[in-house]
């Protein structure tokens, strides 16, 4: 018998039908929470062991083209699948420590979308895996009109030394506190080279917005609010500081 995310099975002598594991316990909450990669890889295993395919139906070989992620020298090795490339891969495994249910948060068949539909959020993805807004934290435009630079940061990087470093190293100083990066690898790597940091804030943009990030304080922080940041919460979502130093009877540093 194996115990999973609260509930036990017969793992070695019941194969559960399609049906049953769609409503099993760690597809929704409170359970997801709670549920390890392990647990979850143990039914989607799969998704680690795709590959992409070396030639295209139209002919086109992966060895020799770059894909979109691939266009910031961050990135190394060949191409890979989407969730290896947010598990798997050395970028991930040294600058990130994504889980499934980090993006993963279950959805309920019968409440994909809500019915009538409603003028505000439902707390529904709309048919989605994951929760547009997840993504959009790493895969946002880069907001260089509120960060006061005189245009976007690849026309402008050479006027600040190609160094993110040369505002933040004052500014935004406490950043990355969550528990899905690998917050002093990102602050080394971002020292290094600046396309760390342009890569998830607008070299791999998945959206035309940017992602309204929470304004945690730091040291020499401005007592007026900026307007644009009076709307934004003082620390990010709870979920991303569970284990964090500090946080539910974590030491501090």
């Amino acid at each position: 018998m194996t115990v999973w995310a609260g509930a036990v099975r017969a793992a070695d002598t019941v194969k559960p039908s399609h049906a049953a594991a769609v409503w099993h316990p760690a597809h929704f909450k409170p359970a997801i929470d709670n549920t390890s990669d392990e647990q979850c890889l143990s039914c989607h295993q799969e998704i680690l062991e795709r590959r992409v395919l070396e030639q295209s139906p139209a002919g086109v070989t992966a060895s020799e083209t770059l894909a979109w992620y691939q266009t910031l020298n961050t990135y190394e090795g060949p191409q890979e699948t989407f969730h290896r490339r947010h598990l798997a891969t050395p970028l991930a495994k040294q600058l990130m420590n994504l889980k499934c249910n980090t993006c993963h948060q279950g959805n309920n068949p019968r409440e994909e979308a809500p019915i009538p539909p409603t003028d505000s959020d439902a707390g529904y993805t709309l048919r989605k895996m994951v929760n547009p807004k997840t993504c959009l934290m790493c895969h946002g435009q880069s907001d260089y009109q509120i960060m006061g630079l005189p245009g976007p940061w690849l026309e402008v990087s050479e006027t600040f030394g190609d160094s993110c470093m040369t505002c933040h190293i004052a500014f935004r100083t406490h950043r990355h506190q969550v528990n899905f990066l690998n917050a002093e690898a990102i602050e080394q790597a971002g020292k290094e080279d600046a396309d760390v940091c342009y890569g998830c804030h607008g070299g791999r943009a998945w959206y035309r917005i940017a992602f309204p990030y929470p304004r945690h304080s730091w040291p020499g922080i401005a007592e007026q609010i900026p307007d644009w940041a009076k709307d934004r919460p003082s620390e990010s979502e709870s979920r991303f500081l569970v284990g964090m130093p500090g946080q539910s009877g974590q030491p501090a540093p």
